[in-house]
C-alpha cells in the first residue's frame, strides 16, 4: 500500500501541517479517480440505526474534516457515513499552536485543538457544493467564549443551520479542550440542554418535512453512576443515538513517553479499552432503546469487534487512520461485515 510509505515522511513533518498536506492529497486523488486504489470497503449488508440505512457499519469520527471541505474526497475511500465538525456558531481559532502532539511508541495522539473551526456557515458552504449524499453528521457545539449558562443558545444555532443539509446532528459536551465544556454532562445542565434541542428538532422536523436524528457525544472519564445517569437522560428526552467515547483526559500508558505529559484529550490505541467500557456500560444502561456509536482506540479490525460486542451498532475512526492509513476502512468493514 502506498501509506506504509508516505508515513514516515509524514510523521517528520509537524503535525498539523502533515494533517492539512494529507487531505490536500486525499482531494487530489479523488479529482484524479484514484481514491479506489487506496482503499476499497468490501459488500456490505445495510443496517438500519437511527431510522436511517448505512451502507457500512464504519464512519469517519468527527475532528479531521472540521469544516466539511473535504467530504467527497473521504467518502470515496469506503465509509458507511462522515461526520464533520466540530462546527460552532462563530469562527474561531482554536488553541495556541503547538497542539497536536504523536505519541507512536503507543499510536496515540494528544490534541487540544479548541474548537478550531471557520464558523457553521462556512460548513454549510461547503457541504452545500458537496456531491456525497450519503449519511452526513454534523458535529456541533459552543464557541469557547460563550458562557456555560448560555451554551444552549450555541448549539440551537447551529443545530438551526446545518439541520437541512445533515443526515444526523452530534452534539459535542465531552471535549477536553474548551473550558468548562463538560460541565454540561452534569444531570442537570445536560437536561436542560436536551430539553431545548429536543423541542427545536421537532420544531424543525415540521417546517422541513424530515426528521434528523440527534446524538449526544460523550466523554470516557465519567463514573458508573454518571454514565447511568445520562443513560437514564438520553431515553426521557428520546435522544436518538449516542457516541462513546471522546478523547481521555487521562495518560494511562503513556505517562513515561514524549509528549505523554502534554494537556489535552488522549485518542489512539490507549483509549480503547476505556471507551469499550463505557460503551458496555451504556449498552447494559440502555437496554437496546438507544443505539450506539462507539469510537476509540479501533487500530484493527478485532478492536471494531470489541466495541460491537460491547454493544455498539456502528463504529467510527479517526486516529487509527494516521496510523494506519485508509487501509483500515477496508479491514474494518471486512471484520463487521458478513455477506446477506
Amino acid at each position: 500500500m502506498i501509506y506504509p510509505l508516505l508515513r514516515p515522511l509524514l510523521f517528520r513533518l509537524d503535525p498539523e501541517t502533515a494533517h492539512r498536506l494529507t487531505l490536500e492529497a486525499l482531494d487530489a486523488s479523488y479529482r484524479w479517480g484514484l481514491s479506489s486504489l487506496l482503499s476499497k470497503a468490501p459488500p456490505c449488508p445495510p443496517r438500519t440505526v437511527m431510522g436511517l440505512r448505512f451502507p457500512n457499519p464504519v464512519g469517519l469520527a468527527a475532528g479531521l474534516d472540521k469544516n466539511g471541505a473535504h467530504i467527497d474526497a473521504l467518502a470515496a475511500l469506503g465509509f458507511g457515513f462522515i461526520e464533520v465538525g466540530t462546527v460552532t456558531p462563530r469562527p474561531q481559532p482554536g488553541n495556541p499552536k503547538p497542539r497536536l502532539f504523536r505519541i507512536p511508541e503507543a499510536n496515540a495522539i494528544v490534541n487540544r485543538m479548541g474548537f478550531n473551526n471557520e464558523g457553521v456557515d462556512r460548513l454549510v458552504e461547503n457541504v452545500k457544493k458537496a456531491r456525497y449524499r450519503g449519511i452526513l453528521g454534523i458535529n456541533i457545539g459552543k464557541n469557547f467564549d460563550t458562557p456555560l449558562e448560555r451554551a444552549a443558545d450555541d448549539y440551537l444555532t447551529c443545530l438551526r443551520k446545518v439541520y437541512p443539509y445533515a443526515g444526523y446532528v452530534a452534539v459535542n459536551i465531552s471535549s477536553p479542550n474548551t473550558k468548562d465544556l463538560r460541565l454540561l454532562q452534569q444531570s442537570h445542565e445536560l437536561g436542560a440542554l436536551l430539553e431545548a434541542l429536543k423541542g427545536e428538532q421537532q420544531a424543525l422536523a415540521q417546517s422541513h418535512g424530515k426528521y434528523v436524528p440527534l446524538a449526544l457525544k460523550i466523554a470516557p472519564d465519567l463514573s458508573t453512576d454518571q454514565i447511568v445517569a445520562i443513560a437514564g437522560l438520553l431515553v426521557h428526552y428520546g435522544v436518538d443515538g449516542v457516541i462513546a467515547t471522546n478523547t481521555t483526559v487521562s495518560r494511562r500508558g503513556v505517562e513515561h513517553l514524549a509528549h505523554g505529559a502534554e494537556t489535552g484529550g488522549l485518542s489512539g490505541a490507549p483509549l480503547r479499552l476505556p471507551s469499550s467500557a463505557v460503551v458496555k456500560q451504556l449498552s447494559l444502561a440502555l437496554q437496546g432503546k438507544i443505539p450506539i456509536i462507539g469510537v476509540g482506540g479501533i487500530m484493527d479490525g478485532l478492536d471494531a469487534q470489541e466495541k460491537i460486542k460491547a454493544g455498539a451498532s456502528l463504529v467510527q475512526i479517526y486516529s487509527g487512520l494516521i496510523y494506519r492509513g485508509p487501509a483500515l476502512i477496508a479491514e474494518v468493514a471486512g471484520s463487521l461485515c458478513r455477506p446477506a
